[in-house]
């Protein structure tokens, strides 16, 4: 009789696509109800409920629109929850108190996966609200209203939700594909002068990786922008959030499970800088701290022309963005800037090998997997004796 042994391993390789719309929407006064456009997001859904999470900055600058959210869903054929208020900024993602709050809202008010959480806000508050959306029930879908410049060019249109932990910015995290991004113009103009001019970083960011033409754009509009004139600071905000949108969806790597964040130049040394400030030096600013550095190394290195560094830089100190900052030259016990402790941290981060973006080009980003601290200190060096206080 013979015996029949098993093999010592079986394998199934399954490969399970997935496919995610990204609806990236621009327009004024969205709870008008005039204005389809989130009307027809919440009937494509055929969503149960509808449950929002307001940031208490918004609300002061616009008293009465928890009243107009509550008309607008009265005339929807939907279940809704109500509007709940919390601060904002960057204190609402310092930890989990938020995303615990919601997340009892959430199962307070019986909100399920077929329901739909609205998240209006800054960057900080989408992120920490977002997340507690992303987990709750696996995934309950999101709507989300930026109401920064910030938010609205660059955090607010991307795919990711996190909250700070171990001293570390966006530790805790996830990747969920909101069902809607809603950018309303409303917003923007009622915003204190940073604030408003906080998102123009990320602007140029993008700008410098991505477009060589918007860069140009940024140039001729400069002056405009300087003053944060309406107009052009409208779209300059919708030409960043379609350039970093369209990155996430054609670039290849929307759930970054490789090594390269090529959106993240000049964050390295920016995300360190706020966490070593405990995030006083907030995240708009740091970023410019951060894109300068970056800019000059690249020059310095050889990659970019000199002269285009110069002109990167010209940009950033007319747009009012500070280029330098003190924590650059914080030593730690053995004598090192702390800020290097930032390209581990990064590599951590992501995963895998230390991949920097830095710039061969106006539009061309070039990676490197090492960057020379002696050079990087030299640097910081010029930096500081040439525009620093």
């Amino acid at each position: 009789m013979a015996i029949l042994f098993r093999p010592l391993m079986s394998r199934y390789d399954f490969q399970i696509p997935v496919t995610f719309k990204h609806r990236i929407v621009f327009t004024r006064n969205a709870f008008s109800p005039e204005n389809p456009a989130l009307a027809e997001v919440l009937e494509e859904g055929q969503g149960r409920r509808a449950l929002v999470f307001a940031d208490a900055s918004v609300i002061s600058c616009w008293p009465d629109l928890v009243d107009e959210i509550q008309e607008y869903f009265s005339n929807l054929q939907l279940d809704f929850l109500g509007t709940s208020v919390f601060p904002g900024g960057e204190p609402s993602k310092a930890g989990d108190a938020l995303v615990q709050e919601v997340w009892a809202a959430i199962d307070a008010a019986h909100v399920d996966r077929h329901s739909y959480i609205l998240v209006i806000g800054g960057g900080a508050f989408l992120d920490a609200v977002g997340f507690a959306a992303a987990t709750a029930h696996r995934g309950v879908r999101l709507i989300r209203f930026p109401t920064t410049t910030l938010s609205q060019a660059d955090s607010g249109v991307g795919v990711k939700c996190a909250y700070n932990a171990f001293g570390k910015k966006n530790w805790v995290g996830a990747f969920s594909v909101p069902s809607a991004v809603i950018n309303d113009f409303r917003f923007l103009h009622s915003q204190d002068e940073e604030t408003r001019r906080g998102g123009l970083i990320e602007a140029v960011k993008v700008a410098l990786v991505k477009d060589r033409d918007f860069f140009s754009w940024i140039n001729e509009h400069l002056a405009d922008l300087a003053v944060l004139e309406p107009t052009a600071l409208e779209a300059c905000v919708e030409k960043s959030a379609l350039l970093h949108a369209r990155h996430i969806a054609t670039g290849g790597d929307p759930f970054e499970t490789g090594s390269s964040r090529p959106l993240d130049f000049g964050h390295w040394a920016a995300h360190k800088l706020e966490a070593m400030t405990s995030y006083q030096f907030s995240h708009a600013p740091a970023v410019g701290v951060g894109l300068a550095l970056d800019v000059l190394y690249s020059a310095r290195a050889g990659l970019l022309k000199l002269s285009l560094a110069e002109q990167i830089l010209e940009v950033l100190t007319t747009l009012q963005f500070s280029i330098y900052h003190p924590a650059l030259d914080w030593l730690d016990s053995q004598g090192r800037r702390r800020i290097f402790e930032g390209l581990d941290e990064f590599r951590e981060h992501l995963g895998g090998q230390l991949t920097i973006l830095l710039l061969g080009d106006l539009g061309r980003g070039v990676e490197v997997h090492e960057l020379d601290c002696v050079l990087l200190g030299e640097c910081i060096t010029e930096l500081k004796s040439r525009w620093g206080t």
